[in-house]
């Protein structure tokens, strides 16, 4: 198809683009303020917000037309389908664990310990991915899970000397019992209504975890949280009392990358035990439930499903992995407070579940990994990092509205 000239409408949208774009970038990126002594000074740049304000009215003006003479290039079709994907998922998926698995001792130890932070907002994704993805619930609130992951392991440790092998289970059972409690009182809401009922019990937690100094530190937080050893072996210089270090066991010579390699691979194992259970259970009449109850609640209720049922156990079960990942998140940071808690935590990992594609597994470790480790690599952005992050998510929900990889839903084709 000919590409036809931009039209009247094309203008018309092309110039309300360019607007909004000048009023939000005008105050961002053209003001600058210099304080010199106690006096502060405006200085004014208009360079780039001018070059903005060309790219978004050009790629505006021509979207249209493009679109036409491509066929559909708003559904991005450079990217594979998912019907085409299916056939090497598992060539691909082996391929993957082999990169994971051997990618700490071919690389740098920064790069390592950023490959952690990803997995462990791969495990929050993957567990939010149940709860939004599968089940259809919007939950705004999943970082108060993450913090109750976190904190019982800090605490456990901390009052009773529990290892980090013990309070793994009890975390995640910590955070499911606190899924289901969630659960109970949205069970007859849903929509807007639900977020705001989710969004207060997140700052519930945290606030509760700022205001009780007595028994989690307050603002002060908790510290000197020990690290996972390996079957009693510590990854420290000298082991404390009743165990032995790495090294000396293995009669090597001490390297504090070997910590970091072992943080990652634990990492990694959460990760492949979480994706594991995960296919399991979809797989499962619970996991058809889920999808039944996002697609429609009305036609599950005249199936004989029961909503309420199926609501708990998707809160419960996307609770539980949050646990796993926060008292994986304490043990890797060894210090934590209520700020590492906050609602933006939680909005990150929503974005993760929406770019990534809702109910696509692959699709969430695919936006975990890029909005983790995009930013690390743009630090000299630093200041623009939630700018970049909306404009990402608003032309994906333009152009891409399904995800980078969605779902593979089961149809059935007539003749």
């Amino acid at each position: 198809m000919a590409l036809r000239l931009p039209n009247a409408a094309d203008l018309r949208a092309a110039l309300i683009a360019a607007g909004l774009t000048t009023v939000l970038t005008i105050p961002i990126l053209g003001i600058d303020i210099t304080v010199v002594g106690i006096n502060a000074r405006l200085s004014s740049d208009l360079g780039a917000p001018l070059i903005a304000v060309a790219a978004v009215f050009v790629a505006r003006l021509l979207h249209a037309p493009l679109a036409a003479a491509l066929g559909g290039f708003g559904a991005l079709r450079l990217l594979p389908s998912a019907e085409r994907m299916a056939g090497y998922r598992r060539p691909v998926l082996l391929v993957l664990i082999a990169i994971l698995l051997l990618w700490p001792f071919a690389t740098s130890r920064g790069a390592v310990d950023i490959a952690t932070l990803a997995l462990i907002y791969v495990m929050l994704g993957l567990g939010l991915n149940i709860v939004v993805g599968f089940a259809g619930l919007l939950d705004l609130g999943y970082v108060a899970f993450y913090a109750v992951g976190a904190y019982s392991y800090a605490l456990l440790t901390d009052y009773f000397g529990l290892s980090f092998w013990t309070c793994l289970p009890i975390a995640g059972l910590l955070a499911a019992a606190f899924g289901c409690a969630l659960g109970f009182p949205v069970l007859r809401l849903r929509g807007d209504y639900l977020a705001i009922v989710t969004l207060g019990f997140g700052e519930i937690i945290r606030l509760l975890l700022n205001n009780l100094d007595s028994l989690t530190g307050g603002p002060d937080g908790i510290g000197n949280i020990p690290k996972p050893t390996l079957f009693g072996l510590e990854f420290n210089r000298r082991a404390s009392e009743g165990y032995t270090p790495f090294h000396e066991f293995f009669g090597i010579p001490y390297d504090g990358g070997q910590k970091v390699i072992f943080l990652y691979l634990l990492a990694a194992l959460l990760v492949l035990v979480t994706l594991y259970a995960i296919n399991r259970l979809i797989r499962m009449p619970m996991g058809r439930a889920w999808e039944a109850l996002r697609e429609d609640e009305i036609a599950a209720r005249s199936l004989g499903l029961n909503p309420t049922s199926i609501k708990l156990s998707a809160f419960t079960l996307g609770a539980t992995f949050a646990g796993f990942a926060g008292c994986f998140f304490a043990a890797r940071q060894g210090f934590i407070n209520p700020e590492s808690f906050t609602f933006i935590e939680s909005a990150i990992v929503l974005a993760i579940v929406v770019l990534g594609g809702m109910g696509s597994q692959m699709g969430v470790i695919l936006a975990a990994v890029a909005l983790t480790v995009l930013p690390e690599l743009a630090r000299q952005f630093e200041e623009y990092r939630m700018l970049i992050f909306g404009l990402v998510m608003v032309l994906m929900m333009i152009w891409r509205p399904q995800g980078l990889l969605p779902a593979r839903r089961v149809r059935v084709e007539l003749p």
